[in-house]
């Protein structure tokens, strides 16, 4: 499938976006481990999440989605039954990784496998701590998937203690967290920085017992069963990001995003964009779930070239390829520093971004870990996706402001994670087909 946008129309309007990817992933695993029925509404429907679904139903786990309502009906950790061959978790890392602590804590035998991609995705950073807490785990030789994980007794408990994780992942702390759930003591988990804590928020919600201190967060293993879940899902801020820098970017638009997940591990990318001068409003702060929500509006202002590194990073690390369109029309140089966790998503997001921008007409230099954007105008021209979502939407986000049209190869994996984005966007005005 292919995308093509045309520049020269401001956007106007209100808006959504879809349940939060990240949180999605979590209710429904989670829901799973519970002990009861859980009901998730607003729930993302998309490619990512239908591998996590699917590897539930492998799993012995009942499910169903009706109008954006997930409904799981738990048997708690005991219940997950050894899938049949291995759980295909497609191009999707949140979802392996994740599976990887629910097997480990059930005890139950498993082979977690997915797309070439997702195999070449970094594993260690789970198999290593996951050895350490006991769980028998190969990884295959490049320490990528497929992981095969070996069963465990039941009256064997894994190792609780101390585990220092050498980069802040929310990925690797969830996998982690969710193994401890099995553990014969508290299990205290440190990371050098920040990293989302959905998975902290919504434990507790269920009833575990979770302290944080700084960058460590430890889990007392819970006695009880998990309660299951009742949950309204916050729009999704990494998908709501595209939205956000076309208007930032795209002289006269002015649009207002209702009811975006404003938790502050996740918000990187409004203090980056701030800093450039971008004109973002916050408002109608509140609570859903348990998570921080508010409304976005957005209105065009010029831009100018900022500096990212350190703690900011690991905040906005999903949103880095939206970002360098923002930057790609600021006024000056924008710099990207200690950002080499790029490498290693759906695709080498640095390469990939600096040979897509300059198809472009973009002045974009490829660092070890990061970029340096002079910003200038764009030209137009044709991109691909690579494979990536957040590499097609954000060379579409780029057309609003290209000389000539931008065509995007390889759209459809924009399903993967947003799937009404070109109506989104045709809904604010943008021309898009």
């Amino acid at each position: 499938m292919n995308l093509t946008i045309h520049s020269g129309s401001a956007l106007q309007g209100t808006t959504a976006v879809p349940g939060d990817k990240s949180i999605s992933h979590r209710a429904a695993l989670f829901a799973a481990l519970a002990m009861g029925t859980s009901t998730v509404d607003r729930f993302l429907v998309s490619g990512v999440t239908r591998a996590m679904l699917d590897a539930l139903t492998a799993l012995g786990v009942a499910w169903q989605v009706r109008d954006q309502r997930l409904t799981v009906v738990g048997g708690g950790l005991e219940a997950l039954r050894p899938p049949l061959s291995p759980l295909d978790c497609r191009n999707s890392a949140t979802t392996i990784r994740l599976l990887a602590g629910a097997v480990a804590a059930s005890g139950i035998e498993a082979t977690l496998d997915g797309s070439a991609g997702l195999c070449r995705r970094p594993m260690n950073r789970i198999v290593e701590p996951l050895r350490q807490m006991g769980v028998e785990i190969q990884a295959a030789d490049q320490g990528g998937a497929p992981l095969h994980l070996h069963g465990r007794a039941p009256d064997q408990p894994l190792k609780g203690g101390a585990y220092l994780l050498p980069v802040a992942s929310a990925q690797v702390k969830s996998c982690l967290l969710l193994a401890a759930l099995a553990a014969d003591a508290p299990v205290t988990i440190r990371e050098p920085g920040p990293s989302r804590d959905h998975t902290e928020r919504m434990l507790r919600a269920m009833g575990v017992r979770i302290e944080v201190a700084g960058h460590a967060v430890t889990l007392h293993p819970p006695r009880e069963p998990l309660q299951p879940l009742r949950l309204t899902l916050p729009g999704d801020l990494s998908s709501a990001a595209f939205l956000i820098v076309a208007a930032a970017i795209t002289p006269g638009s002015q649009i207002l995003i209702r009811d975006v997940g404003l938790n502050p591990t996740r918000t990187g990318l409004l203090d980056a964009l701030r800093a450039m001068g971008a004109d973002i409003v916050a408002s109608n702060p509140r609570e859903m779930s348990g998570e921080p929500v508010g409304d976005l509006a957005i209105r065009y202002a010029p831009l100018h070239g900022t500096r990212v590194a350190g703690e900011l990073v690991v905040r906005m690390i999903d949103e880095f390829p939206i970002f360098a369109v923002a930057a790609a029309c600021a006024t000056g140089v924008t710099e990207v520093r200690e950002a080499t966790e790029l490498r290693h998503k759906e695709s080498d997001r640095i390469a990939i971004l600096a040979r897509e921008l300059q198809a472009l007409g973009v002045a974009i230099e490829p660092l070890d870990d990061g970029f340096r954007i002079t910003g200038g105008p764009l030209a137009g021209g044709r991109t691909t996706a690579h494979g990536d979502h957040r590499i097609a939407m954000s060379c579409a986000v780029a057309g609003l402001v290209t000389r000539t049209p931008v065509t995007v190869d390889g759209a459809e994996i924009i399903h993967e994670s947003f799937p009404a984005f070109a109506a989104s966007l045709q809904a604010l005005g943008a021309q898009c087909a």
